[in-house]
């Protein structure tokens, strides 16, 4: 049980199970006619879900793309509607999440705090930003419907001299491994590239303000992929939104990276009331600032002494660490004043038979065993993924009247991706100096023990460590986790952040684009 829990921490997101060889039609395409109000807009509005191509450079169709994309009907001017361009994580997630979860028409049935609720099913999202931008999910490969294509190369050899076949060889040999075309890092980011740009073409999107927004490792496929349409096609981004961002290849993995957690420790310890009262009794938004400070100016620096630290100076931050974790300092000091993510999800309401979740800590679980050093399970996925598959695959089939056999992959095998070379933040931070008009949108909650927003400011400003583009970087936390909108508030919040960013990210006419 241990073991497995282990292995689910590899990502910010599961990767899941094996997958079939289903056969796939790359260009089919539905589309429907809907009618909703959005932040008190009537708005109708035209929703094609379907597949778009992947080629390869010899002009092989190598895998179909699942998306669903939603436009505003009746729009002639273009150049003043927004392309909002979204996907999830994992790597391995389909777009789901957010498509029924957050930003698009329809909104997954779960009560005000993110719980499930029964019968299953879809409501009109009275919040989708659908007011002010058309929105397309995608589902890279072996995600969602999305699936590689086998080419036939035999086929295609048996038409071709043997010279022409010669040349070509080691590259056919090396793209037939869907592994070596999709799954990595940069792998990802190009063929994805190339996809959004043959999108643009197909639904002439050439003229429309752009903007990316992903979830989770989404946040890494969003910061590369800034930069390779700026690099690869010429398309200049307005606005990136990185919701409860990954690591972007920024190396925190050292001290920093584990005394960063502590502001994310504090303030699920205070949702739960296991902080000291003359904590427990202040807000919020008054704690956060004092912790942060504390974990830069005090923590940080201890942790770097190691073992020449002081005895004294040992147990007065081990002192701290427990009054801003509802952690003993006898536990502090028995893990060498880092607790672990894992333990301290089991240990913080040990004494109440409870365990805590991943990447929404506001949830909680019960162990088959008190003791131990970690959660069996994750909580609040078993509270997610039976509302999220069920919902959205009655809404496919019954709204959007997308019939098909292939399963939907919520989410996929992308085993084994490579993860070198990963220079996504970087990436970033060039499409910024480059790009006077770009600006970025975090969006963190405070809750999230998988990708916490304290490191998520740690990578913002390692991106920009000369200073120079602070004012071009936003920061928005929620009173959530992982998935903020799963909460009503946030939910709200969130889509009006993202409204509010993007009209003011909307070019404006005839204004010079420069420093």
């Amino acid at each position: 049980m241990k073991i497995r829990f282990l292995l689910s921490l590899l990502s910010c997101l599961f990767i899941g199970q094996a997958i079939a060889q289903e056969k796939i039609d790359p260009e089919d395409a539905v589309t429907t006619q809907h009618q909703a109000v959005f932040n008190g807009q009537n708005v109708s509005y035209s929703a094609t879900i379907g597949h778009q191509p992947v080629w390869d450079k010899d002009g092989n169709i190598i895998a179909g793309l699942n998306y669903t994309y939603y436009e505003k009907n009746g729009v002639k001017d273009k150049a003043h509607r927004p392309l909002l361009i979204s996907f999830n994580g994992g790597p391995g997630s389909g777009s789901l999440w957010m498509e029924i979860g957050y930003t698009g028409p329809v909104l997954l049935n779960l009560d005000d705090e993110g719980q499930v609720i029964q019968p299953y099913g879809i409501h009109d999202n009275s919040y989708s930003v659908l007011d002010v931008a058309d929105i397309v999910y995608i589902c890279p490969v072996n995600t969602g419907f999305s699936r590689a294509i086998k080419v036939n190369k035999e086929a295609k050899e048996s038409t071709e001299t043997p010279s022409q076949g010669a040349s070509r060889g080691s590259r056919q040999n090396s793209s037939s491994k869907s592994s070596s075309t999709f799954f990595g890092v940069n792998e990802d980011i190009d063929y994805i590239s190339d996809w959004v740009k043959n999108f643009i073409n197909r639904h002439n999107r050439w003229e429309s303000p752009k903007f990316i927004i992903g979830e989770s490792y989404g946040t890494t496929r969003a910061s590369g992929l800034t930069y390779s349409l700026q690099q690869k096609h010429w398309i200049y981004v307005n606005g990136v939104i990185l919701l409860s961002p990954t690591e972007l290849g920024i190396d925190s993995r050292s001290i920093n990276r584990r005394a960063l957690t502590q502001p994310y420790m504090t303030a699920t310890s205070w949702y739960h009331k296991a902080l000291n009262a003359d904590l427990q009794n202040k807000d919020l938004d008054d704690i956060l600032p004092e912790v942060e400070k504390f974990t830069v100016d005090e923590y940080i620096p201890a942790l770097a002494w190691g073992g020449a630290l002081p005895e004294a100076r040992r147990k007065e931050i081990a002192a701290k660490v427990a009054r801003y974790s509802g952690i003993s300092q006898q536990e502090v000091l028995n893990h060498n004043l880092i607790i672990p993510t894992r333990f301290y999800w089991k240990e913080v309401l040990r004494s109440r038979d409870l365990h805590i979740g991943r990447l929404d800590s506001r949830y909680t679980g019960r162990d088959i065993q008190t003791s131990g050093e970690n959660p069996d399970y994750s909580a609040e996925f078993s509270t997610w993924n039976r509302a999220f598959s069920t919902a959205y695959n009655w809404y496919v089939i019954n709204k959007l009247n997308y019939k098909t056999d292939v399963e939907y992959l919520i989410f996929g095998n992308v085993s084994p991706w490579n993860r070198d070379n990963d220079h996504t933040g970087e990436d970033l931070g060039r499409a910024l100096s480059q790009n006077p008009d770009l600006k970025v949108l975090v969006q963190s909650g405070y809750y999230d023990g998988g990708c916490d927003y304290f490191n998520a400011k740690y990578n913002v400003w390692q991106i920009d460590r000369g200073g120079k583009f602070q004012d071009r970087f936003i920061f928005k936390g929620y009173r959530s986790g992982h998935m903020i909108y799963v909460r009503k508030d946030d939910l709200k919040q969130g889509n009006e952040d993202i409204r509010q960013f993007i009209l003011s990210q909307i070019p404006k006419d005839w204004k010079a684009i420069k420093y």
